[in-house]
């Protein structure tokens, strides 16, 4: 059985990071994150982290900016912490996006990690997109979260 895992790198030293990715047997990192430059992504800043990922790991670093949130959906739950309301507002959003077609069918068969920022993935934007490649590509595949 496939399985699309997914991890968050808050609250994480870089060495539990990476060690996770590698148990995983995952072959691509795909980032999920609105803001994958920031000065506060520490060492899963893009382009330090495809270093890592390439040099650590063997492996391959994706952006996948049509599963990232927009300003508005985020600025909505900061301000309401709906989170009910977030999730319909985001599964609505990637679904008019098609951001399912972003993701090319061999990174999901080699094995892929969507990051991103939240230590826990109860309610993270990142277990509602696995969920949503689940349902939209490969309804046998399950989710893992590291």
């Amino acid at each position: 059985m496939k399985t699309i895992y997914t991890i968050g790198f808050t609250k994480k030293s870089a060495e539990t990071f990476f060690e996770l990715l590698r148990s995983s047997g995952a072959r691509h990192l795909v980032d999920v994150r609105l803001h994958n430059n920031s000065q506060l992504a520490a060492f899963t800043k893009r382009d330090d982290l495809r270093y890592f990922l390439d040099r650590l790991l063997g492996m391959q670093y994706h952006e996948a900016p049509l599963f990232a949130p927009d300003e508005a959906i985020l600025a909505e739950y900061r301000a309401t912490k709906d989170w009910s309301r977030y999730e319909t507002a985001y599964l609505r959003l990637i679904g008019e996006r098609q951001a399912e077609d972003s993701i090319a069918p061999h990174i999901l068969e080699e094995g892929a990690v969507l990051l991103c920022s939240e230590a826990e993935p109860s309610h993270c934007h990142r277990r509602l997109a696995a969920e949503y490649l689940v349902q939209h590509l490969d309804s046998l595949a399950e989710v893992k979260h590291l």
